[in-house]
Protein backbone atom coordinates (compact mmCIF):
# COMPACT_ATOMS: atom_id res chain seq x y z
CA UNK A 1 0.00 0.00 0.00
CA UNK A 2 1.02 3.62 -0.41
CA UNK A 3 2.36 5.61 2.49
CA UNK A 4 0.06 7.76 4.59
CA UNK A 5 2.21 10.87 4.31
CA UNK A 6 0.04 13.73 3.01
CA UNK A 7 0.86 14.74 -0.55
CA UNK A 8 2.57 18.07 -1.04
CA UNK A 9 -0.05 20.57 -2.13
CA UNK A 10 0.70 23.52 -4.35
CA UNK A 11 -1.61 26.56 -4.27
CA UNK A 12 -2.78 27.24 -7.81
CA UNK A 13 -5.01 29.61 -9.73
CA UNK A 14 -7.61 27.58 -11.63
CA UNK A 15 -9.51 28.65 -14.75
CA UNK A 16 -12.36 26.44 -15.92
CA UNK A 17 -14.00 27.17 -19.27
CA UNK A 18 -17.03 25.13 -20.29
CA UNK A 19 -18.74 25.46 -23.67
CA UNK A 20 -22.07 23.65 -24.03
CA UNK A 21 -23.57 23.14 -27.47
CA UNK A 22 -27.20 22.03 -27.52
CA UNK A 23 -28.65 22.12 -31.01
CA UNK A 24 -28.34 25.70 -32.24
CA UNK A 25 -27.63 27.14 -28.81
CA UNK A 26 -24.18 27.53 -27.33
CA UNK A 27 -23.40 28.74 -23.84
CA UNK A 28 -19.95 29.35 -22.41
CA UNK A 29 -19.14 29.57 -18.73
CA UNK A 30 -15.85 30.67 -17.25
CA UNK A 31 -14.73 30.32 -13.65
CA UNK A 32 -11.49 31.62 -12.15
CA UNK A 33 -10.76 30.57 -8.60
CA UNK A 34 -7.98 29.44 -6.32
CA UNK A 35 -7.33 25.88 -5.31
CA UNK A 36 -4.58 23.33 -4.87
CA UNK A 37 -2.80 20.72 -6.93
CA UNK A 38 -1.28 17.52 -5.60
CA UNK A 39 -0.18 14.13 -6.83
CA UNK A 40 -1.06 10.85 -5.12
CA UNK A 41 0.12 7.57 -6.60
CA UNK A 42 -0.26 7.75 -10.39
CA UNK A 43 -3.03 10.34 -10.25
CA UNK A 44 -2.95 14.13 -10.25
CA UNK A 45 -5.58 16.04 -8.29
CA UNK A 46 -6.97 19.56 -8.43
CA UNK A 47 -9.28 20.81 -5.70
CA UNK A 48 -11.14 24.11 -5.75
CA UNK A 49 -14.30 25.75 -4.45
CA UNK A 50 -16.90 27.64 -6.44
CA UNK A 51 -19.44 30.01 -4.91
CA UNK A 52 -22.84 29.86 -6.62
CA UNK A 53 -26.33 31.15 -5.85
CA UNK A 54 -27.11 27.79 -4.25
CA UNK A 55 -24.03 27.97 -2.01
CA UNK A 56 -20.44 26.72 -2.11
CA UNK A 57 -19.52 23.77 -4.35
CA UNK A 58 -16.35 21.79 -3.56
CA UNK A 59 -14.81 20.24 -6.67
CA UNK A 60 -12.15 17.54 -6.87
CA UNK A 61 -10.70 16.63 -10.27
CA UNK A 62 -8.71 13.38 -10.43
CA UNK A 63 -6.76 12.76 -13.65
CA UNK A 64 -4.62 9.87 -14.80
CA UNK A 65 -3.84 8.46 -18.24
CA UNK A 66 -6.88 9.14 -20.47
CA UNK A 67 -9.32 9.31 -17.59
CA UNK A 68 -10.81 12.20 -15.61
CA UNK A 69 -13.10 11.95 -12.60
CA UNK A 70 -14.89 15.11 -11.45
CA UNK A 71 -16.54 15.00 -8.03
CA UNK A 72 -18.58 17.92 -6.76
CA UNK A 73 -20.05 18.20 -3.28
CA UNK A 74 -21.73 20.88 -1.21
CA UNK A 75 -24.51 22.94 -2.81
CA UNK A 76 -24.30 20.71 -5.91
CA UNK A 77 -23.45 17.01 -5.77
CA UNK A 78 -22.25 15.37 -8.95
CA UNK A 79 -20.07 12.51 -10.14
CA UNK A 80 -18.77 12.74 -13.72
CA UNK A 81 -16.43 10.03 -14.99
CA UNK A 82 -14.78 10.69 -18.37
CA UNK A 83 -12.87 7.91 -20.10
CA UNK A 84 -11.76 8.45 -23.70
CA UNK A 85 -13.83 6.57 -26.33
CA UNK A 86 -16.15 5.11 -23.66
CA UNK A 87 -19.63 5.71 -22.30
CA UNK A 88 -19.53 6.01 -18.52
CA UNK A 89 -22.31 6.38 -15.94
CA UNK A 90 -22.46 9.19 -13.41
CA UNK A 91 -25.01 11.04 -11.33
CA UNK A 92 -26.24 14.46 -10.40
CA UNK A 93 -28.18 15.29 -7.24
CA UNK A 94 -30.74 17.89 -8.27
CA UNK A 95 -33.44 19.59 -6.19
CA UNK A 96 -35.78 17.04 -7.83
CA UNK A 97 -33.80 14.01 -6.74
CA UNK A 98 -30.97 11.86 -8.05
CA UNK A 99 -30.53 11.99 -11.84
CA UNK A 100 -28.52 9.37 -13.72
CA UNK A 101 -26.07 10.73 -16.28
CA UNK A 102 -24.03 9.16 -19.04
CA UNK A 103 -20.96 10.74 -20.60
CA UNK A 104 -19.84 9.62 -24.05
CA UNK A 105 -16.26 10.91 -24.05
CA UNK A 106 -14.67 11.75 -27.40
CA UNK A 107 -11.39 13.28 -26.24
CA UNK A 108 -9.33 13.52 -23.06
CA UNK A 109 -6.11 15.54 -23.12
CA UNK A 110 -4.14 15.80 -19.87
CA UNK A 111 -0.83 17.60 -19.24
CA UNK A 112 -0.37 18.17 -15.51
CA UNK A 113 2.73 19.26 -13.62
CA UNK A 114 3.24 20.56 -10.11
CA UNK A 115 3.41 24.23 -11.13
CA UNK A 116 1.02 24.33 -14.11
CA UNK A 117 -1.08 22.17 -16.35
CA UNK A 118 -4.30 21.63 -18.19
CA UNK A 119 -7.08 19.14 -18.77
CA UNK A 120 -9.21 19.28 -21.90
CA UNK A 121 -12.25 17.04 -22.29
CA UNK A 122 -14.87 16.81 -25.01
CA UNK A 123 -17.99 14.75 -24.34
CA UNK A 124 -21.68 14.24 -25.04
CA UNK A 125 -23.82 14.25 -21.91
CA UNK A 126 -27.16 12.51 -21.40
CA UNK A 127 -29.30 13.01 -18.29
CA UNK A 128 -31.91 10.35 -17.53
CA UNK A 129 -31.34 9.04 -21.07
CA UNK A 130 -32.03 12.40 -22.80
CA UNK A 131 -29.25 14.24 -24.68
CA UNK A 132 -28.21 17.29 -22.64
CA UNK A 133 -25.55 18.75 -24.91
CA UNK A 134 -22.02 18.52 -26.20
CA UNK A 135 -19.51 19.75 -23.64
CA UNK A 136 -16.01 21.12 -24.20
CA UNK A 137 -14.34 21.70 -20.85
CA UNK A 138 -10.89 23.18 -20.35
CA UNK A 139 -9.33 23.30 -16.91
CA UNK A 140 -6.07 25.26 -16.68
CA UNK A 141 -4.06 25.91 -13.57
CA UNK A 142 -0.89 27.77 -12.68
CA UNK A 143 1.05 27.91 -9.44
CA UNK A 144 0.42 31.06 -7.42
CA UNK A 145 3.68 32.82 -6.64
CA UNK A 146 3.82 34.28 -3.17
Amino acid sequence: MSNNRPAEQNPVKVTVTTAIQDGEQQETYELTTFGRYYKKGRSSYLQYDETMEEGVVHTTVKASGNEVLILRSGAIKMRLHLLQDKKTPGNYHSPYGLLQTEADTRKVDIAMGSSSGMIKVFYELAIQGAHAGTYQMNIDYKEERK
